[in-house]
């Protein structure tokens, strides 16, 4: 009574599996296109990326142990080198002209250590005074006696002096 075959359940399996298949085919055809976007998009990279050709935040200060280590960077306006101990200061234009500076340390003073200094210096003339001064006694003198030609003129004669030249000096020593 009951055939197995039944032309409505046969449609209805035909349909469902057509329907199903198509699905199929429209999630498949969905992949490949999200597929082809991707090749596109890694294809073709953003450009936004920046390239710079000169360091434009190097103004402040260098390093360099020599003279030699300044003259071989490349700089792009004039650039201070300072040596590590800060003792020597380099400057380079842009036309690779090299200037040198000796550098040292400048430490304030107050009132008290100018006074200081100024003391110092007067007590180190004073040590030179005395030490230049030769010592003498109660009375020197000395005479020097020189002899002046000079030609007169008016009647071609020569005359002589006689000039003595001298000086004393006297000490000055409490008794």
């Amino acid at each position: 009574m009951y055939n197995n075959y039944n032309p409505y359940l046969n449609n209805y399996n035909n349909l469902g599996q057509q329907s199903l298949s198509e699905k199929i085919d429209g999630q498949i055809a969905q992949l490949n296109q999200m597929k082809e976007q991707l090749k596109n998009n890694s294809q073709q990279p953003a450009i936004n990326q920046t390239f710079q050709l000169a360091p434009t935040n190097n103004h402040g200060i260098r390093y360099a142990n020599t003279i030699d280590d300044v003259s071989k960077e490349i700089i792009y306006f004039d650039t201070p080198f300072f040596s590590k101990d800060m003792s020597v200061l380099w400057i380079k234009d842009i036309k690779n002209n090299i200037k040198t500076y000796e550098l040292t340390e400048i430490i304030p003073k107050d009132e008290k250590d100018l006074t200081i200094e100024l003391l110092q210096s007067q007590i180190e003339d004073l040590k030179g005074m005395i030490k230049n001064e030769p010592v003498s006694t109660n009375v020197t003198s000395k005479q020097d006696a020189t002899d002046t030609s000079t030609n007169d003129n008016s009647n071609g004669n020569a005359s002589k002096k006689n000039k003595s030249t001298g000086f004393q000096k006297v000490s000055r020593s409490k008794e």
